[in-house]
């Protein structure tokens, strides 16, 4: 893995481990049942929540493989420099549960 991977995955994924986590929780809450918080949220926003976790001296293949997918599914749906902008609120939850908050200085 190259450094600049881990620096633009860092970039892109602007939510902390906690915002993101509270997040999924809250997108997989209903009125009736609350998902553990190891369960909730998509398996990308886990896995994205688990790398936020990690040094980058205990990343895994799989966890490069997750950064690069997380990192090219921002930036196909962002400008490159990633200013705030506002969208439709599904374009930005769908972002949200990813790690990026497209509202959120970058």
């Amino acid at each position: 893995m190259t450094d600049t991977l881990w620096d633009e995955f860092h970039h892109v994924v602007n939510m902390t481990s906690n915002e993101l986590e509270d997040w999924l929780r809250t997108r997989s809450a209903d009125e009736r049942s609350e998902e553990l918080p190891d369960q909730a949220g998509t398996p990308t926003g886990q896995d994205v929540l688990r790398v936020l976790r990690k040094r980058r001296t205990d990343l895994t293949t799989e966890d490069v493989k997750v950064m690069r997918k997380v990192v090219d599914r921002v930036r196909e749906q962002r400008r490159d420099d990633l200013e705030p902008t506002a969208g439709e609120a599904h374009w930005r939850h769908r972002l949200m549960s990813i790690g990026h908050d497209p509202l959120k200085p970058a």
